[in-house]
């Protein structure tokens, strides 16, 4: 009898495979939604220069709520200028990637942890507070595997913690331990001149190649329900405007910041990072961003918000959908 070959061998990639959560209609209905609630409710804007931009681009500005109410053609125009497709630039070339909308799934690390766990023999642990020594182990560790594209802050320098720029010494740990792109996921705003400087002094202050390959980039989170805080806008603006890619990714949990139901949750998030999306296109049209999501469903009995859950992986499935109809890179929780 002759041998047949297994149809999906174990041992190669599963080409074809797909999880199609929404039909185009439901997606266009959660669009239109979210465009319901952009457009007659409006979100929070906490920083002043951001209000000027969304006021001057023709939205309706409300002084004294904060409130800005964004109209379908200002999304629209925004989304008109975001880019399909750009570069996540590592110091070393091999270590370049595309960041682009349908293209390849690509990994990273996860954070900010702020303890870890030191082993001392079979079965035993100590939990400590983490360190700059630690970003710069699990950076060097992250750098030797194959399978991640790009390293993210993982865990705090708590040394630094109340002394100022402890933002500032992960970015510079992280940057000197690491050959691919670091994504900054804890940046704050009067500092990101500084991590400007860092990308500057990369390339010997040659400002124009600092600008057209940037080895760093920021992740951001609008506060829910539907905030942009004043550190949120403050850094997309400074990232749009400095050409340093920015991620702006909303953290959601249903039931306790959003709607209990994953679908109103999906729309919170949208008009959350869309907004976000909106306000990069305005501080500079063509700026890198990315369609991010670490929203999951908010645990009632033990107050706490399950990453691990199967509410997380549903969202995100539905987000990564989101993205793609805005033909915008997608950053998603999982695995």
């Amino acid at each position: 009898m002759a041998q047949t070959t297994p149809i999906y061998p174990a041992n190669e990639t599963l080409n074809g495979v797909k999880f199609e959560l929404f039909s185009d209609d439901e997606v266009r209905r959660i669009d239109m939604a979210t465009r319901d609630v952009l457009e007659t409710f409006g979100v929070q804007v906490s920083d002043d220069e951001a209000r000027k931009l969304f006021k001057e681009a023709g939205c309706q500005v409300n002084e004294e709520t904060w409130v800005v109410k964004i109209p379908s053609y200002v999304l629209d125009r925004a989304l008109a200028t975001c880019p399909k497709k750009y570069y996540l630039y590592g110091r070393n070339e091999d270590r370049t990637f595309p960041m682009e909308w349908l293209g390849k799934v690509n990994y990273t690390c996860f954070g900010t942890g702020i303890q870890v766990c030191d082993y001392l023999g079979h079965g035993e642990f100590e939990t400590r507070d983490s360190t700059g020594k630690d970003v710069a182990n699990i950076a060097k560790l992250c750098d030797a595997l194959p399978g991640l594209s790009f390293f993210s802050l993982p865990v705090s320098a708590r040394e630094w913690a109340g002394k100022g720029c402890e933002d500032v010494h992960e970015a510079l740990i992280s940057l000197t331990n690491t050959s691919m792109h670091f994504h900054h996921i804890d940046p704050v705003a009067a500092n990101v001149k500084y991590y400007w400087e860092m990308v500057k002094a990369y390339y010997h202050g040659d400002e124009a190649e600092a600008r057209a390959k940037p080895i760093m980039s920021m992740l951001v989170c609008p506060t829910s329900p539907l905030e942009l805080s004043y550190n949120a806008c403050q850094c997309i603006i400074q990232g749009a405007r400095y050409g340093m890619p920015v991620n702006v990714l909303s953290m959601a949990m249903a039931g306790g910041s959003s709607s209990v139901y994953l679908a109103g949750t999906l729309v919170t998030h949208n008009a959350e990072i869309l907004s976000g999306i909106v306000l990069s296109q305005l501080a500079c049209p063509g700026a890198p961003i990315m369609y991010g999501s670490s929203t999951t469903c908010f645990d009632l009995k033990r107050g706490t918000a399950p990453v691990g859950s199967p509410e997380l992986g549903l969202i995100s499935a539905a987000v990564g959908k989101l993205g793609q109809y805005y033909k915008l890179p997608v950053f998603t929780a999982g695995m």
